[in-house]
């Protein structure tokens, strides 16, 4: 079977300071069918390192070149039934990032995570999860914490909750051309890019580390696994996990984990 892409992004997420914040915990890693992952640097400006606009940016004209091309990014693409049970919403992926960046603009400039989280902007007492809640995907990878649970080593919610906007950004400028998986469908067209969420854990220890920075080696990871996968025929099944009806019907709401069995 041939691969089905022909670039491999991988993309290390931080949901620290601001969207216009230079961090260096955002790491930008790429690859093509024959060449290992390469690290991107940031878009030119008087800034070190990528902020989270840069990069919503950067994939956007880059994944509008026709080029099939897989993404995967490390943070929740969506949150637990129970959050959507709690406040009635729509079963409808790019209506819950609707209803979200409503209540938590962390897109806007000036705005932190932690300043809707504290009342100071946006309305977080109206849309917060409970920590206990899970998506069937984390608990099906053990390791992975709930996008609800803040501040703890290994979190994922600040990235979750500061990269969500940015996916209703790509969602509306890149429309029908990419598909965010498995939300459109778990199938994956021919000729067409893919956007999936990604834990760097599974891999990151699959490969030797050389000189990169842990943030560097996540990233790295991703797009070296997302490419190798594609080289040997592994990426189409896990596309597709094996999962039970109800489960399937719920992780279509939810989101997956690429590469969570």
């Amino acid at each position: 079977m041939s691969p089905a892409f022909n670039r491999y992004i991988g993309i290390d997420y931080s949901g620290a300071e601001t969207p216009t914040s230079s961090l260096k915990g955002l790491r930008v890693y790429e690859a093509d069918l024959l060449t290992p992952p390469q690290e991107v640097a940031p878009l030119p400006s008087p800034r070190k390192y990528w902020t989270r606009r840069d990069i919503a940016k950067w994939l956007v004209e880059r994944l509008s070149g026709g080029q099939p091309t897989l993404v995967g990014i490390d943070h929740g693409f969506s949150f637990p039934l129970q959050y959507f049970e709690q406040y009635r919403l729509l079963l409808d992926w790019p209506s819950f990032l609707d209803d979200f960046q409503a209540h938590w603009p962390t897109d806007e400039d000036h705005t932190y995570v932690d300043f809707v989280r504290e009342g100071s902007c946006g309305n977080a007492a109206a849309r917060s999860g409970n920590p206990r809640w899970r998506r069937i995907t984390e608990v099906r990878a053990r390791a992975a914490k709930s996008v609800f649970h803040f501040d703890v080593p290994g979190s994922v919610a600040k990235s979750t909750h500061a990269g969500l906007p940015w996916l209703r950004y790509l969602q509306r400028n890149l429309r029908e051309g990419v598909h965010f998986w498995p939300f459109g469908g778990w199938g994956v067209l021919s000729n067409r890019s893919v956007v999936a969420e990604v834990y760097p854990a599974l891999w990151n220890r699959t490969f030797p580390r050389n000189e990169r920075t842990s943030d560097q080696q996540d990233a790295f990871a991703v797009a070296e696994w997302l490419r190798l996968a594609d080289a040997n025929g592994t990426l189409t099944s896990l596309f597709r996990p094996e999962l039970e009806p109800y489960e399937r019907k719920v992780a279509e709401i939810e989101g997956w984990i690429l590469g969570v069995a």
